[in-house]
């Protein structure tokens, strides 16, 4: 078995470290109630250098231009107007958890109509709505478009998305979510990856530290923490020490390939049980040739295309059977496909194969 090279010259193939590092709780695991809440609006983004919407194919930004102006006390009742520097635009933002009234947020802004650019406009005061209906945050600033294009007579060329931009801490919170952490008497720790292993560790850790059971794992992918028995001040105070708190994460065996790129992602825990694999390929090779035949001169007759075809089948010759030992780790997996000496996407094909087989163990995912 040749010895595993990092840089594989036929392909790309990542593999994770050899041991798992220590993980804070934080970063595994989404604590029930904490959550951000989504946020849309709908509004106008005004200044627009003539690329905003053709108010005849977009008749809805008429509308919206019309009511913005009456509450401003303007009357645009029977008149006519077609401006090309504005858009209608739909307004998205998450609401984090904790917002306070006053505090500030991202905003997105992404053009509805046919506007080509949001570059240099601005976001006109936009009220943001959750599920509920009701308005959480008001939207208002600079667009800071995603792209630019430019167009002449004959050409246009565009870099990016221009019809849609953001608006950094464009948002105000005005309401806040009626929500009292400090009532919790139990709190749910739910994994983003669910895994019996991992919840165990994770209660294991969390009683380990506190030197008393207060946590205890419900299923693969949640652990209950009893807040009464940390015997902290709050509950913001217990979650603030077992977040911290570092475990082991256990992970499922995969391989993920991108077919589009040729590259291979291999976990650590991938085995592959004892298999014999060859790699060849067939090239088929048809080459048209047709003549033209003649008459003799001042003969009768007419000219006539004579098909002529040369057909051919190659081979290659590959390298025969390679075998790949049973249970081996990562490196002697790779090893022992790279021995095959293949192109990316024939690796791809093989690791199909292996799988189809039974002898990969492991969960196989194509992108």
């Amino acid at each position: 078995m040749m010895r595993f090279i990092l840089t594989l010259l036929c392909g790309l193939v990542v593999s994770t470290a050899l041991a798992a590092a220590p993980v804070r709780i934080k970063d595994l695991v989404e604590f029930d109630g904490v959550r951000g809440n989504d946020l849309v609006g709908y509004g106008l983004v005004v200044g627009l250098n003539g690329t905003g919407d053709g108010l005849r194919n977009s008749p809805f930004t008429e509308e919206i231009m019309a009511n913005m102006l009456e509450r401003l006390g303007v009357n645009v009742n029977g008149e006519q107007f077609r401006p090309r520097n504005v858009a209608a635009v739909l307004v998205t933002a998450e609401l984090p958890p904790f917002s306070r009234a006053g505090s500030q947020i991202d905003v997105t802004v992404s053009a509805i109509g046919d506007a080509t650019s949001l570059l240099g406009g601005t976001l006109v005061m936009t009220p943001l709505n959750a599920a509920d209906g009701q308005i959480y945050a008001v939207a208002q600033g600079t667009v800071i478009a995603g792209g630019a294009s430019a167009e002449g007579d004959a050409a246009t060329v565009t870099t990016g998305v221009p019809t849609a931009g953001s608006v950094p801490s464009g948002a105000r919170v005005e309401r806040e979510i009626d929500f009292d952490f400090t009532s919790l008497t139990d709190i749910r720790l739910a994994l983003r990856t669910p895994d019996f292993t991992t919840a165990a560790r994770i209660e294991q850790a969390i009683n380990g530290d506190l030197n008393r059971a207060v946590a205890v794992m419900l299923d693969a992918g949640t652990v209950q923490v009893n807040i009464a028995a940390t015997q902290a001040r709050s509950p913001a105070h217990a979650m603030g020490r077992i977040e911290n708190i570092r475990v082991e994460p256990e992970r499922s065996a995969r391989v993920v390939v991108d077919q589009r790129s040729g590259t291979i992602v291999m976990g650590e825990d991938v085995r592959i049980s004892r298999v014999a694999v060859s790699q060849g390929g067939l090239t088929i090779r048809v080459e048209e040739a047709p003549v033209a035949v003649q008459p003799n001169p001042f003969a009768p007759g007419e000219t006539v295309v004579v098909p002529r075809t040369n057909a051919a089948i190659e081979e290659e010759p590959g390298i025969g059977l390679a075998e790949v030992p049973d249970g081996t780790s990562l490196s002697d997996v790779v090893a022992g496909l790279n021995a095959l000496g293949v192109a990316p996407r024939d690796m791809i094909d093989i690791l199909k194969s292996i799988k189809a087989a039974g002898a990969l163990h492991a969960d196989f995912i194509v992108q």
